[in-house]
């Protein structure tokens, strides 16, 4: 965030706010789906990683599916552009009210996680005299070697139909007339960066249509689902390795004539694009720890103090030549209501800006009113 220009007109608003480099996330969305479409892959976007207005037009005028878990995130993603029949819904618990919604809207697929929730999604269907389809998300029990907060393909976790259930499930599907199974729905877990995990991903779902397939059930759709991580250590203008990511899939996956290979991304679609915009309020200078005391917190962005997440700061107006380290903190009465500690930042002043990068994603769609803060509305490249 170099450009003067940029930099003027932010230092002239209230913070905090948003600011989305319109730019970035275009290079990056259009670099995602070239990879893909080296393969014929189709890609969805996880609009709970930000629903922001301008972010989704973008993704659905360039061609991108959307993968909703709630009924408002299908309602807001087909009112801002994206094809009903290129709708997934997912969710371990869809209510009975979301998946009525969704029938009406005669999205592409129900990703299903739950014996029960086909016989309910059946019954809903059978109502409308309409006929679902859906995909099974089946857990694989594979390890995304991730943070355990956000881990979840393994056995403990709530997501998915396990292996051992899979008899009571064909089981079902013969009594649902008004369901159609037409693929088999994976996920292990998000910002996940060491790559192997997909080719052990790949490798299990090799494993498991070799079940159904003993059963002489061949789906159309295998979902891959998401979870590529992004570097958050080195963010400027830096887009993932898609290259690499679907080379994985193309190399490993065993796919028989006609089937098609669906994914998720979210994170690695939007981090980069987007920052936190704050200011320092005051300056706390001690003898053990000096305090930047912004006036953004975890109410704005939560990563940090939900995950003990890593964001690159930089002190934006700040001219000193002194080299200090400070806790970056923000105003929330919660001592976990802080961004960095120690540090090291240009000597910084009050009504400093500050740049929380990576924010993209996971950012602003998670920010609360808890204490009742305003978050002003986001800046976007495009505007100035």
């Amino acid at each position: 965030m170099n450009n003067s220009t940029i930099l003027q007109k932010i230092k002239s608003l209230p913070t905090p706010f948003y600011y989305y480099d319109m730019e970035l996330l275009e290079n990056t969305i259009d670099t995602a789906k070239r990879e893909a479409d080296k393969y014929g892959f189709h890609l969805h976007y996880a609009v709970k990683a930000n629903f922001n207005e301008p972010v989704l037009k973008m993704l659905a005028q360039k061609g991108f599916g959307a993968d909703c878990v709630s009924g408002r995130e299908v309602q807001t993603s087909v009112k801002a552009g994206f094809n009903a029949n290129a709708v997934v819904f997912a969710g371990v618990g869809k209510s009975d009210v979301e998946i009525d919604a969704a029938l009406d809207l005669d999205i592409f697929c129900f990703n299903c996680e739950s014996l029960m929730e086909i016989e309910v999604i059946n019954e809903l269907a059978s109502a409308k005299g309409k006929t679902a389809q859906i995909a099974l998300r089946i857990n694989p029990n594979v390890n995304a070697n991730t943070h355990k907060y956000i881990t979840t393909g393994l056995s403990e976790n709530k997501f998915g139909i396990n292996m051992w259930e899979l008899d009571s499930v064909l089981e079902t599907l013969n009594n649902c007339p008004n369901i159609e199974l037409i693929g088999l729905h994976f996920h292990i877990g998000s910002q996940i960066t060491d790559l192997s995990s997909f080719k052990n991903l790949a490798t299990k779902i090799n494993t498991i249509q070799e079940w159904f397939f003993s059963r002489q059930i061949m789906v159309k759709v295998i979902n891959a689902g998401g979870g590529l991580g992004v570097d958050y250590h080195n963010p400027d203008g830096q887009i993932p390795d898609f290259s690499e990511y679907f080379k994985i899939f193309n190399d490993f996956l065993e796919l028989r004539p006609g089937q098609e290979v669906h994914f998720e991304l979210g994170r690695s679609l939007v981090t980069q694009c987007g920052s936190l915009i704050s200011r320092a309020l005051y300056i706390k200078n001690g003898i053990k720890k000096n305090f930047a005391i912004l006036d953004a917190g975890m109410t704005e962005l939560i990563r940090p103090a939900l995950y003990s997440a890593h964001h690159e700061i930089a002190n934006l107006t700040s001219t000193s030549k002194t080299i200090l380290k400070y806790d970056v903190v923000g105003p929330i009465c919660e001592s976990t209501d802080c961004f960095a500690k120690d540090l090291e930042l240009s000597e910084t002043s009050r009504g400093d800006i500050f740049q929380i990068k990576s924010a993209g994603g996971y950012g602003e769609v998670m920010a609360s009113d808890y204490n009742l803060k305003t978050l002003y509305p986001a800046l976007y490249s495009t505007e100035i």
